[in-house]
């Protein structure tokens, strides 16, 4: 069965920009073109591909079907640029990363990719124990994830190790742990979790406790404000090392407790397609993580 590359293209850009009257904006017509497009491409395959809500996504069939689109777009437009008639196009790159990494070395390896590419980005921001998940519905071609499992069709790049401190003010220290930092104190001091997929705050207090512990918790969806609430003494939270090297060199942050990190190995997994771009975005990747991950 060959497919229409108009319906595909149309149908892939819906679920890129989550609506309908965008993707008609991107792909310069009628919102009903784009409409026509979908449904011819959903009467030729037998399936509903799209789920018509806020943001439009794909559904089960329509997840395997996005991934062959960007696929077939991305392989398009390398051997467009091998044999020179793609000089003026530009390749948009859909990777999910990892809020911490993206606060911290990943815009270095953007920039070293994008610098002499006609390369943009489409970033998805997702916890490194999920971000996975975005490949297997194949939302992006790659992604910084905790998972050194591949996705089928995909290949792992151990990146290196990003380390993590339970942090905290002075204050905060003399205010709630100045009996100790035990369950009896951890149960009571207000947490800061970065959000519902945030499990580093559990971890540490499971480690140091043996316990599971329903402190007070303030949700706090991003990196510099988290870090920023934590030196104002709103709550203790678990903070990426090179987001607080400063602080921890002025005192303005102190561990919990010293030496007692968690540790978060990160790996880069990507689609196995033999395109130029998606191959330089990777090696830019790899050498931003060695000048800031562990090893």
């Amino acid at each position: 069965m060959q497919l229409d590359s108009a319906q595909l293209n149309a149908f892939a850009t819906v679920i890129d920009e989550g609506s309908f009257e965008r993707a008609a904006a991107v792909l310069h017509v009628t919102r009903s073109a784009v409409s026509q497009r979908i449904k011819l491409l959903e009467e030729r395959v037998g399936q509903v591909l799209v789920r018509r809500a806020t943001p439009c996504t794909p559904t089960e069939a329509g997840q395997a079907l996005y991934r062959h689109a960007r696929e077939v777009a991305l392989s398009e437009a390398d051997a467009l640029a091998t044999i020179g008639g793609g000089q003026h196009s530009t390749t948009r790159l859909a990777i999910g990363v990892n809020a911490d990494s993206l606060a911290t070395w990943f815009p270095h390896a953007m920039a070293q990719a994008a610098e002499g590419q006609s390369i943009t980005f489409d970033i998805h921001v997702e916890d490194q124990d999920h971000s996975a998940n975005l490949l297997r519905e194949g939302r992006v071609m790659a992604a910084v994830t905790a998972d050194p499992q591949p996705v089928q069709g995909c290949q792992v790049l151990p990146l290196g190790t990003l380390r993590y401190r339970a942090l905290a003010s002075p204050a905060f220290m003399e205010r709630h742990f100045a009996q100790g930092v035990n369950a009896a104190t951890l149960a009571q001091a207000p947490m800061l979790v970065f959000n519902r997929k945030d499990a580093l705050q559990a971890r540490f207090v499971g480690r140091i406790t043996r316990h599971k512990l329903a402190p007070p918790v303030h949700w706090l969806p991003e990196a510099h404000a988290f870090v920023k609430a934590t030196r104002a003494s709103l709550g203790w939270g678990m903070t990426p090392d090179p987001l607080v090297e400063d602080d921890l060199k002025t005192g303005a942050l102190v561990e919990l407790i010293a030496n007692k990190p968690v540790d978060v190995p990160l790996y880069w997994q990507c689609w196995r397609l033999n395109v130029q771009a998606l191959q330089h975005v990777t090696q830019a990747v790899q050498k931003a993580a060695a000048l800031t991950l562990l090893r």
